[in-house]
């Protein structure tokens, strides 16, 4: 049963309830995470976590691709943070009125760092199910999953330090993820890898046909579900308390400042206070007209542009 409350999601009750499928329904701009979709991703988050039929929740998107990452100036992007009658009311409270540094810094604990450390800690086994491309916040999503299958061909990069002159995300899950001399390979080249080789890192779990991803991963879903949910948990637990004690939890809390560092470094040099690098000033290139993302190679320092 599909849910027709969200504007941005669908929320589907599946197998008596044991199971919550949620998918990000903004096709038309791939996914990019809006205010209102990060809200009501909460919401949806929260609704399977309180409901105590629910085993498995499955997260997954729309259209071509998982997710492009944050929505960086689409027409309900941008009103959600502008002040009129569209604006999304997330954007006047926990730090929305301040001012400067502070307010971008307490705006992105709140809904890009927060939630995603607290939907990797929700109570319910999480399965994330990607396609297509999967960009910068898109991973954060995902690695907020405790598991994650692919379609075959899916392709995972994090460009913001070749485009928008930033140290990753908000959510810097990259050493653990991808390991660490991967992680700063990937970050200063901009490169992707692709389903194969996330499955090689141990980043994903199954790599699956494009057109069998649904089915399939119900059926992932199914078999997880089947699991006694104490012991489902602590073994979620076990494994989460583990990487916290190596350093997991505090990395993330020291890499989310040096984030924020970054963005105040740019606003600082930037007349207008612009928080990220622009192509005009710093030499990046403009992320709207970028080339494609290229695939990192074994032998190769970059490899051919497809466009030429």
């Amino acid at each position: 049963m599909t849910d027709s409350k969200y504007r941005y999601l669908t929320y589907e009750s599946l197998d008596d309830g044991t199971i919550a499928r949620i998918m990000l329904n903004r096709p038309e701009t791939r996914n990019a995470q809006s205010r209102g979709l990060l809200v009501e991703l909460e919401d949806a988050f929260r609704r399977a976590e309180a409901d105590d039929t629910v085993r498995v929740v499955i997260l997954g998107g729309h259209g071509p691709m998982f997710s492009t990452g944050h929505d960086m100036g689409s027409k309900e992007g941008r009103a959600d943070h502008a002040p009129g009658p569209n604006q999304h009311p997330s954007a006047k409270i926990d730090g929305g009125t301040r001012q400067g540094a502070e307010k971008l810094m307490l705006q992105e604990w709140h809904h890009f760092f927060e939630n995603t450390r607290r939907w990797r800690n929700l109570r319910k086994i999480t399965i994330a199910a990607v396609h297509g491309q999967v960009y910068a916040a898109g991973l954060m999503l995902m690695w907020a999953c405790d598991l994650i299958v692919a379609a075959e061909k899916t392709t995972f990069a994090d460009m913001v330090g070749t485009r928008l002159g930033m140290c990753g995300m908000e959510y810097f899950a990259h050493p653990w993820e991808f390991g660490p001399r991967k992680a700063k390979e990937l970050l200063l080249t901009g490169d992707s890898i692709d389903a194969d080789e996330a499955y090689r890192l141990g980043m994903v779990s199954k790599v699956f046909p494009a057109d069998e991803l649904a089915e399939q991963t119900l059926a992932f879903a199914r078999r997880i579900a089947s699991v006694p949910t104490m012991a489902a948990l602590l073994i979620k637990e076990s494994v989460n308390q583990t990487v916290d004690n190596q350093g997991f939890y505090n990395a993330l809390n020291a890499c989310f400042t040096l984030h924020e560092l970054n963005h105040a470094h740019w606003a600082w040099i930037h007349q207008g206070g612009f928080p990220v690098a622009t192509p005009d000033e710093d030499g990046v290139p403009d992320w709207r007209t970028s080339p494609p993302v290229l695939p990192a190679l074994r032998d190769a320092v970059a490899a051919p542009n497809p466009v030429g």
